[in-house]
């Protein structure tokens, strides 16, 4: 039989340890003893095997992640007091510039600063003030390197400072926008140390486009004209000028860079690193690829993007898309002293400007949330080929995108995050109900055989090739087919992970506030059993860290399991009533939007299996099955207090 939910989830567990006969309980349920010792050990062996699942988890997965936390963030104080300027010094060896061609960023630079700030200050600026935006364009090589994102904070409190996306240079972590021109001379054209001079100094806004321009003294024009959007779109248009007595070469490019490894959230279900479509295929590359084997290039693409994205923000270059162009996709490691060093480029054809003439060149690039409707927006306007990937929908897209949009529908119909959550669960289950139905009718088919499957089982205990038979000519005679239950539950496994991917990804759970503790959906559940819920005056360890919701999805699923018969084996039961506990500390570092999904899919689903069961005519076992727990738990302290015979 195929057990429904959590169930199903340990449904293979007990294959592992099977013994022939551990408890023996009379049918009042008051006396317990253990047959024999080699039986006891089966029951240690079960209980052991299953809190191992739980510290292995936390050994290669929580653990790890933690440890990577900690070797980021001392990296970047080690980096920091490595590059800080000595008293007395001006200047300190030079950050590591761009790999060869197609550009180089400043030759030489300053010292790392101690602070953003203080990097900020190294260079003339254009203030940028949208309203979605606020940074600054740096005169100084006309770079977008300073970007923060006034509809985001840095933690729940909406006093907290806003999320920092773009930082120049010589930040301790620089992230930037480069654009630009590539000659057979490079005096000929800006570079990372050209002073551009801005037309204006009123702030670059929706309605007022920057305009930068550089003379080369030799003939050349150039100007930089820089448009933005209410939300998170650049439009770089660069021209130059021809005054020479000839015609002029020039290769046009654009590039993203970041300088040092950045924070990530470390988990397998969502990337971040290097991310693009150059062409119509997807390409990812996490930060630690990027660094051992160098990324990818590409050459003759069309159409498409480049970007780098974190969990819930990304910058992405977008050339023109009816033009063939070079790409690459790269990541270099740090040289002695210096900084990992990651970027995305693409340089289109080169551009001949006759004398007298003048060329241009408009590129864009989206720098922001990852707001999926925004996002959109640009793909459809701007005719982007799959730029909506930059949102990973993963491998059940079909399903993940259709499910965002119902809860983002929900979402503004309810006006809070968390009732959208409750109730996309139920209309999924409601859209599944004809499935589940099948599959728990099923099941109370197969609980009414109960009594005579197990009598099989003890008429023919010593000969399994004969216990088979007569099960299937069971199964034959009562027209039950054993796994009619499953398939229905496997119809639905892609479209629940495709749920808990919307949640896990969803940049609208971020900082979005629940009812009574949970101030944030994408935190894990602030509140810890072991501490009482804060009522005791101490912290408690990490591994412990169980709060309420995750308490009740573990008694949610506990409930569910009970509501099936008991298990004629014991340690079969034992791992049964053991899976719970087990799920329920490691779901307890999940975010509190996810636990509370669980938790609601497992009521849902408990209050169906009830409902059918009683439909169908089947005993429902619950009441039964607690009453039998909990005897059980007290015949276990019973025993380990009585004296020894």
């Amino acid at each position: 039989m195929c057990e429904m939910g959590w169930a199903a989830l340990a449904s293979a567990a007990p294959a592992l340890v099977r013994p022939r006969q551990i408890l023996e309980i009379d049918a009042s349920g008051t006396r317990f003893k253990m047959k024999k010792p080699e039986d006891q050990n089966n029951l240690f062996l079960a209980v052991i095997l299953s809190m191992a699942v739980l510290f292995l988890w936390q050994y290669f997965i929580a653990a790890p992640h933690q440890r990577e936390q900690e070797r980021i963030a001392q990296q970047q104080k080690e980096l920091a007091q490595q590059n800080a300027p000595a008293a007395g010094t001006t200047t300190a060896p030079a950050i590591p510039g761009a790999p060869a061609a197609p550009t180089a960023t400043p030759a030489a630079v300053a010292a790392i600063a101690e602070t953003r700030d203080a990097a900020l200050s190294r260079a003339p600026r254009l203030i940028i003030d949208t309203p979605a935006l606020l940074g600054s364009i740096s005169l100084k090589g006309g770079l977008i390197d300073d970007l923060t994102l006034k509809r985001y904070h840095e933690t729940v409190d909406k006093k907290s400072p806003n999320v920092v996306l773009f930082s120049p240079l010589e930040a301790p972590m620089a992230y930037f926008a480069e654009f630009g021109w590539q000659a057979a001379n490079p005096q000929d054209v800006p570079t990372g140390d050209t002073i551009w001079t801005a037309s204006s100094t009123t702030p670059l806004s929706p309605a007022n486009p920057a305009t930068l321009t550089w003379d080369n003294g030799r003939g050349l024009v150039f100007t930089r004209t820089i448009a933005v959007d209410d939300n998170y779109l650049f439009t770089v248009t660069d021209s130059v000028e021809n005054k020479t007595g000839g015609p002029v070469t020039l290769t046009p490019y654009s590039r993203l860079y970041r300088i040092g490894t950045p924070h990530i959230e470390g988990y397998v279900i969502q990337h971040e690193g290097l991310i693009g479509v150059p062409g119509e295929k997807l390409t990812e590359i996490t930060y630690a690829t990027a660094l051992k084997e160098g990324g990818e290039s590409f050459t003759d693409r069309k159409s498409g993007w480049l970007g780098l994205t974190d969990k819930y923000w990304a910058a992405s270059l977008i050339p023109p898309q009816d033009t063939v162009y070079n790409a690459s996709m790269k990541g270099r490691p740090a040289s002695a002293g210096g900084r990992d060093l990651y970027w995305v480029d693409y340089t289109l054809p080169a551009v001949t400007t006759a004398p007298g003439q003048t060329s241009k060149i408009e590129s864009h690039i989206y720098a922001g949330a990852k707001e999926v409707k925004v996002i959109e927006g640009y793909e459809e306007r701007l005719k982007i080929a799959n730029f909506n990937l930059m949102v990973d929908w993963g491998m059940f897209g079909f399903l993940t995108k259709p499910l965002y949009h119902l809860l983002d529908w929900l979402y503004a119909f309810l006006g809070n995050f968390g009732l959208a959550i409750l109730a996309v669960t139920v209309l999924v289950k409601l859209a599944f109900f004809p499935l589940a139905s099948k599959s728990y009718e099923s099941m109370a088919k197969m609980k009414k055989l109960q009594p005579q499957m197990e009598a099989l089982r003890e008429r023919f205990k010593d000969d399994k090739a004969r216990q088979q038979q007569e099960l299937m000519a069971l199964y034959k005679t009562e027209k039950i087919n054993p796994l009619a239950g499953c398939l229905p539950i496997l119809l639905q496994i892609p479209v629940f992970f495709a749920l808990y991917k919307v949640l896990f990804i969803s940049i609208d759970m971020r900082h979005a506030p629940f009812y009574g503790w949970i101030h944030d959906l994408s935190a894990k559940d602030p509140t810890s059993l072991f501490n009482l819920f804060g009522l005791l005056p101490f912290a408690v360890p990490e591994i412990l860290h169980v709060g309420a919701w995750p308490l009740i999805m573990g008694i949610t699923m506990w409930l569910q399991m009970q509501l099936n018969p008991p298990q004629p084996d014991p340690i079969q039961q034992m791992i049964f009533s053991w899976m719970p506990v087990l799920f329920t500390f490691l779901l307890a570092a999940f975010p509190a939007g996810l636990v509370i999904y669980w938790a609601w899919n497992n009521i849902l689903s408990l209050s169906q299996q009830y409902y059918i069961s009683k439909k169908q005519g089947a005993e429902i076992h619950l009441l039964r099955n607690i009453k039998g727990q909990l005897a059980s738990l007290g015949n276990l302290l019973r025993l380990r207090r009585s004296p020894k015979p």
